[in-house]
């Protein structure tokens, strides 16, 4: 099993301009690689982990008992984050983080099922609570709706194809693991796409783990809930994997900061727009080569940053 690395440390940490008696909240807590660092670089702040993964809590509260005084953890979704902070009687906070990505462990756990790498059955939940399932997407979703989500979660061509041959097998016989549903995306492709860089599953599995945990969805009721969330100067930092999550940050960042509707040679603003959001950085931050030789997961990953005006 590859050890958990977190994912453009440096730059989040700098991202967020720590505090030391600061109130911060780690969105996607995974195995607490970026809350460790945050943890220990408070005082007298708090630090709110979450995770929508049980496995995930459980290995924080061990990571970060060293900071057991100043950290909180919760089982819940970061699309919830507002409710959440009001539970634990916490109005503003000083900054975010988010991590998009799923987690190495939950890849590297082949019972789980996000791999296309390995073998295992369908499942691809990040909440194992949860009732829904890649085996129910792939075995009970129609082809329209598996054509719609292949072409809009994982931007694959070649979704018609793939979502007319994963009808026609379970016709025959329910497709119950990875593996007999990477077979399937392989027959459904032209020889030519097999022999591209890269896995043939790798963008159909995307889609589907997307919309198995309804991730997009999650990240714009998060995103909405967060800036709100923010005192003024707070920083709000997103890690992204894939162009959809990466798109849909930027968009957010940008309705926020210049989202004034009126035309172009009005001499001011009449529309009303309050911007409550400034970006850090133009451009989102990449991992260094130097980072993406020594986990090369980090590879497609983009963080952005945003201040709370």
């Amino acid at each position: 099993m590859q050890a958990h690395v977190p994912v453009l440390l440096h730059e989040c940490l700098e991202g967020l301009a720590l505090k030391p008696d600061g109130i911060y909240v780690d969105g996607t807590l995974g195995r607490a690689g970026h809350a460790f660092e945050i943890a220990s670089r408070l005082t007298t702040g708090l630090l709110v982990g979450i995770d929508r993964d049980a496995a995930a809590i459980a290995a924080a509260h061990t990571r970060l008992e060293p900071f057991a005084d100043r950290v909180r953890l919760v089982h819940g979704n970061f699309r919830d984050i507002g409710a959440i902070l009001e539970r634990l009687g916490l109005p503003l906070v000083d900054g975010m983080l988010f991590d998009l990505g799923v987690s190495s462990p939950q890849l590297d756990e082949t019972e789980r099922g996000f791999s296309y790498m390995q073998d295992a059955p369908l499942d691809m939940r990040m909440d194992q609570s949860a009732a829904l399932t890649a085996y129910e997407v792939v075995n009970s979703w129609s082809e329209a709706e598996l054509k719609r989500i292949l072409f809009a979660y994982g931007e694959e061509r070649y979704a018609p194809r793939i979502a007319k041959a994963v009808v026609a097998n379970r016709e025959a016989a329910a497709i119950e693991t990875t593996g007999q549903l990477v077979d399937v995306i392989k027959s459904a492709m032209p020889a030519s796409a097999l022999r591209e860089k890269g896995h043939p599953a790798k963008r159909s599995f995307q889609a589907i783990r997307i919309a198995v945990n309804d991730e997009l969805g999650a990240v714009e009721d998060m995103l909405e809930s967060a800036v709100e969330r923010l005192k003024p100067g707070g920083r709000l930092a997103v890690i992204s994997f894939h162009s959809l999550e990466d798109r849909l940050v930027k968009n957010a960042i940008s309705r926020r900061e210049k989202g004034c509707t009126c035309p172009r040679d009005f001499p001011v603003c009449v529309c009303g727009f309050q911007p409550t959001l400034r970006a850090v950085t133009r451009k989102a931050t990449q991992p260094s080569d130097e980072e993406t030789e020594q986990n090369p997961r980090a590879r497609s990953a983009k963080l952005r940053v945003a201040e709370r005006i």
